[in-house]
């Protein structure tokens, strides 16, 4: 049996919009304030796209900067996974739109929706390529452009969502190292608490729905927050079963950015002080499928990790789906 190849990340990017709508904005817009949101979510203020950037433009300029920082040209990619719930257009994908835009000439290029734990899902099915040798270098994108989804009358998810991009370059490390377990999930029986009614096929657009207000997201908060504190430390000790590993050998925890409320009791869950956890929710907010990238490339292009490092990733959100990964950081910073 032929062994199999050790798949990890080569190069990070990340890139957020200029604009900040801070707290304090949102209490001349909504009937909210900044001490209410901070005692609830821990965000301070998130980053907001201009009427004339899309989630492709984001992605764009995450996945050059993670190009640049993993020395890979585009010309080299074999594939590209964007996940992402707000493409640009129901078609063609974001994926497509990126491939003509880097030049990635001879790449594959789809995307993937699995909202909050799109990035954990693409970068699993990244490494099964690389892993198997079917590829040799994955451009994995998690990049959303939610405040046009978003109700700026709705201060349940108003104050919570913002945009952004994150990108990882996934290709062949060294053996032991890269990713080592991943877990994904559903739970569809909960795929009513974060939706858009309508813009599908089960309610296309029409002036009723447009009325209805029905092509923004709309959000059962409790049930989510419930579901999540419960699901981010299952998924991670799975993950760090599969592995053979316990919770003393994370050295970072990498998490979905949803609420800073849940962070902290999957750290403790974990055992984890918090100055080991990557947070950056005060800054940017809930970016769904990119807020994981952008922690992770983030704090990489901080020098937060050093080869060897032990790094758990976990997100949940919309579908319901959650997702968790254990990656040995390969890179020599």
């Amino acid at each position: 049996m032929t062994e199999k190849n050790s798949a990890g990340i080569l190069g990070t990017g990340f890139c957020v919009p200029e604009k900040k709508l801070t707290n304090f904005d949102l209490e001349k817009m909504v009937n909210t304030s900044d001490d209410w949101i901070v005692e609830r979510t821990g965000i301070h203020e998130r980053r907001i796209v201009s009427r004339d950037i899309a989630t492709s433009h984001l992605a764009f300029k995450a996945a050059q900067m993670a190009l640049e920082d993993a020395n890979i040209q585009p010309e080299e990619l074999d594939l590209i996974i964007v996940a992402t719930i707000t493409p640009d257009r129901v078609v063609p994908s974001v994926a497509c739109v990126l491939q003509d835009r880097l030049g990635a000439r001879n790449a594959a290029a789809f995307d993937l929706t699995a909202a909050c734990s799109g990035f954990i899902y693409a970068s699993s099915v990244a490494a099964q390529f690389i892993e198997t040798g079917v590829y040799k270098k994955v451009l994995v994108i998690g990049a959303e452009a939610l405040s046009k989804f978003v109700d700026w009358q709705d201060r349940n998810t108003c104050v919570i969502f913002a945009d952004g991009a994150g990108a990882a370059v996934y290709g062949q490390v060294e053996k032991g190292y890269g990713m080592l377990s991943f877990e994904l999930g559903a739970d569809g029986s909960g795929s009513e608490y974060i939706n858009i009614p309508a813009g599908g096929s089960l309610n296309p657009a029409s002036e009723e729905t447009v009325k209805e207000r029905m092509h923004y997201l709309h959000m059962n908060g409790k049930e989510v927050y419930r579901f999540s504190v419960k699901v981010m430390g299952e998924t991670i000790l799975r993950s760090l079963k599969k592995a053979d590993m316990e919770k003393e050998d994370i050295d970072w925890l990498v998490p979905h950015q949803a609420n800073i409320r849940i962070i902290k009791t999957g750290a403790k869950r974990l055992r984890l002080p918090m100055n080991k956890v990557i947070v950056n929710i005060d800054k940017y907010g809930n970016t769904s499928a990119a807020s994981i990238p952008i922690a992770l490339a983030e704090a990489a292009h901080n020098k937060k990790f050093k080869k060897g490092d032990i790094l758990a990733f976990s997100g949940f959100g919309a579908g319901l789906t959650w997702a968790s990964c254990i990656l040995k950081w390969a890179r020599e910073e």
